[in-house]
């Protein structure tokens, strides 16, 4: 029960677009979920961003909460499903971080790195979209999934040289796109052979 207010009726007005009703519901479980997501991230920003995604998610699906038997654990879940998805884009970007980033320079704690590291990320990633879908599937592969050049080559069912090759084009390209686009000097960027092992 939302203080005073039964959760049946709160669903049903929110189905039928009520934005006082989705307001209601909004204050009431915007905090502890936020409470929940931060325990995770421990960035508010990003905590923040998980949380508003998920009741934005709530809204656009709206006509279906009247199916929804539990309102807590459905808002919970939501919320649970975009963290994951983030976590996931987090290790996604980080592994690519590692694989475009020579070991020898590592990222020092400073608000001004913790900057130049998430724009380093974010176009990395930008990079990664531009490449064909072939390219990126492979890409994604092997530094998401972490799989191997034979495993990559079974599940497609091409062979590991193609995907030797596809991988090294990509890699290529994601350097090239972050060297051009991001004034990155080369010396910053390295080929990423030894992902090709």
């Amino acid at each position: 029960m939302l203080e005073g207010l039964d959760e049946e009726d709160i669903k049903q007005r929110c189905a039928r677009g009520d934005r006082a009703a989705y307001a209601r519901l909004y204050t009431f479980y915007f905090k502890p979920l936020y409470r929940h997501v931060f325990l995770f991230l421990k960035s508010k920003e990003e905590t923040e961003e998980v949380v508003q995604d998920a009741f934005v998610k709530i809204w656009e699906n709206r006509t279906a909460l009247p199916e929804v038997k539990n309102l807590k654990p459905y808002l919970y879940r939501v919320t649970k499903n975009l963290l994951l998805d983030h976590l996931r884009r987090l290790q996604t970007q980080n592994k690519v971080i590692r694989i475009v980033s020579p070991e020898t320079e590592p990222l020092e704690d400073s608000t001004s790195n913790q900057i130049n590291h998430k724009d380093y990320i974010a176009l990395s990633m930008e990079a990664i979209q531009h490449l064909t879908e072939k390219r990126r599937k492979i890409f994604l592969m092997r530094t998401q999934q972490e799989l191997s050049l034979d495993e990559i080559a079974q599940e497609l069912g091409i062979s590991k040289s193609v995907v030797k090759k596809q991988l090294y084009a990509a890699i290529t390209f994601v350097r090239e796109y972050m060297h051009k686009h991001g004034g990155i000097s080369a010396g910053i960027l390295i080929m990423l052979l030894e992902a090709l092992s």
